[in-house]
């Protein structure tokens, strides 16, 4: 299947496309889904070609658009539903939490709501603690819901496929400094399924294993530690859940060391949930306590110079690696690409 340099937005855009073009039962909802600037361009142009009534504009009315939505999936259409940011979404959560992933339970398995929720997650341009947050540990924690968070443009397009495809409700989350990320991407029809994580980069010293954005903060880390002489194995977890426990754990085997880094809270968060699998499926193989990288428990700052010390980054991932390998080893960090560190790279402009 041949491949292409796509962004992050334009798989995600050309997977709703391919969707939206397959099956009739697809459509595609949300506040400024069909508008100029199209969600980071992952909607642009769709409205053109689909016509206005399967890609639409919603008010402003979260907990209404997420019930017409599971209304609709119930009846047997395959909607995709966008919120423009996590925080946003909490006004849905009655009817994803307690409708959307109990449906297929309730029923004994005669009904189904198979319902995509696009979420946007994460930092940018100090936008604070109402506008900024990564949830994904809320959705993880309820059984019938799968989550999903892709940080490359072939696993935007191939997960948001099978999420549309599949019979489950699906939470897809997004972080915002991934849509220009580029990545190959196969034409036509690209499925990657909803489970197994993927080792990003081979290493034998020390695990890192990275959610969403963080894999390309690992990676940097990776590259950092290579740097002084040690080898570092990069997962890319893809999956809150199901989450794949058998390569996390096939990988601690091997290095005896383990790192994990997220976008949300370290409190409850996902990183516990996979330092907690690996003390229960992995003990004796470590070297040493597994150790995390996440956000503080205190809410999302907006003042530049508490968001430069609030973010965790490559630094902060490759030096916490650098105890558990014993290493004295002294790391300089790399200059920043830009002056305020919430935001990626020059490039990476707004609205959102």
């Amino acid at each position: 299947m041949a491949e292409r340099l796509l962004s992050y937005s334009e798989a995600i855009r050309e997977a709703q496309a391919d969707c939206l073009a397959r099956d009739p039962s697809v459509y595609l909802m949300g506040l400024g889904v069909p508008g100029p600037t199209g969600i980071f361009g992952s909607t642009k142009g769709l409205v053109e070609r689909f016509g206005a009534d399967r890609v639409l504009d919603m008010p402003a009315s979260e907990g209404g658009m997420t019930g017409v939505a599971l209304g609709t999936a119930i009846a047997g259409m395959r909607p995709i539903l966008v919120h423009v940011r996590v925080d946003f979404a909490v006004l849905s959560m009655e009817a994803l939490v307690n409708q959307a992933a109990k449906w297929h339970f309730m029923y004994g398995g005669k009904m189904r709501a198979p319902l995509t929720v696009r979420m946007i997650i994460g930092r940018g341009w100090g936008q604070g603690p109402q506008h900024s947050q990564s949830l994904q540990a809320w959705f993880g924690h309820v059984p019938g819901l799968k989550v999903v968070m892709p940080a490359t443009a072939s696993d935007a397009k191939g997960m948001l496929t099978a999420a549309v495809e599949d019979d489950a409700p699906v939470i897809v989350l997004e972080h915002r400094w991934l849509y220009g990320v580029t990545g190959a991407v196969p034409e036509g029809r690209h499925v990657r399924p909803l489970s197994g994580a993927k080792v990003m980069r081979e290493g034998r010293h020390v695990t890192l294993a990275g959610f969403s954005y963080m894999v390309l903060e690992c990676m940097r880390a990776a590259d950092l530690l290579a740097s002084v002489g040690i080898e570092a194995e990069v997962i890319d977890l893809r999956t809150l859940t199901p989450i794949d426990i058998d390569t996390i754990t096939a990988s601690v085997a091997k290095t005896g060391r383990i790192v994990t880094a997220d976008t949300g809270h370290s409190q409850f968060g996902a990183t516990a949930e996979v330092t907690s699998l690996v003390a229960e499926h992995a003990f004796h193989h470590l070297k040493k306590p597994p150790a995390r990288i996440a956000l503080p428990a205190v809410p999302t700052p907006t003042t530049p110079s508490l968001a430069d010390a609030y973010y965790p980054r490559a630094i902060d991932i490759a030096r916490r690696a650098l105890v558990l390998c014993d290493s004295d080893a002294a790391l300089e960090e790399p200059p920043p690409l830009t002056p305020w560190l919430d935001v990626p790279e020059p490039r990476f402009t707004g609205p959102y």
